[in-house]
């Protein structure tokens, strides 16, 4: 995520002050990660259709407005901001999906092929719901596991960022990032996983 060590402690203090109800660190804080929270959401924004009514630049003020009002957050660090900020830019996205198809073809689910190697296809509309639903699956039979597909897939994090976030081994992010990666698969291609 490309930041130099004082970066990345400067945000931590200033997340951390944040979380501790310090409004002018959350006004310090934006300039700081605005540009990795745009990178993120033209990342996002590579995968919809060309003409997708939010510009990464809509998505990344939505999910801010939408993290300033949540309720006070204890941040940990930064690997942790970006973790929760990925996710709530996939949310925005997958919202806007499901009412685009729910007004304009009435919704339904699409089939949705993956390379293997990938996990995740460019995901469009109706695949970027059949994405978002194999998500919630994985994450009723391995919360953890949807959790780093989240941070690695859709947030970009490093294995290393994602273990500090989790509290694990980088060795266990990448076994259940392995793991995640073919029960996706199995689960887009409509295979009856085992759940046990």
């Amino acid at each position: 995520m490309g930041s130099s060590a004082g970066d990345l402690h400067e945000v931590t203090q200033l997340l951390l002050a944040w979380s501790d109800g310090n409004r002018k660190a959350l006004e310090k804080l934006m300039p700081l990660v605005y540009r990795e929270l745009r990178r993120l959401a033209r990342r996002y924004m590579t995968t919809e259709r060309p003409d997708h009514t939010l510009q990464a630049t809509a998505l990344v003020n939505e999910a801010y407005l939408r993290m300033v009002d949540w309720k006070p957050m204890h941040w940990h660090n930064r690997a942790h901001f970006f973790a929760v900020s990925s996710q709530v830019m996939r949310r925005i996205l997958v919202d806007t999906a499901r009412s685009r198809l729910r007004n304009k073809r009435g919704g339904g689910n699409h089939p949705v092929s993956l390379d293997e190697a990938v996990v995740l296809s460019a995901a469009k509309g109706a695949e970027l719901l059949a994405v978002d639903e194999a998500l919630r699956h994985l994450a009723k039979v391995d919360v953890r596991k949807a959790e780093i597909v989240e941070m690695r897939f859709f947030g970009g994090l490093s294995v290393e960022e994602i273990a500090a976030v989790l509290k694990v081994s980088p060795f266990t992010v990448l076994r259940d990032w392995k793991l995640a990666k073919v029960w996706l698969l199995r689960d887009l291609r409509g295979e009856t996983i085992d759940e046990s």
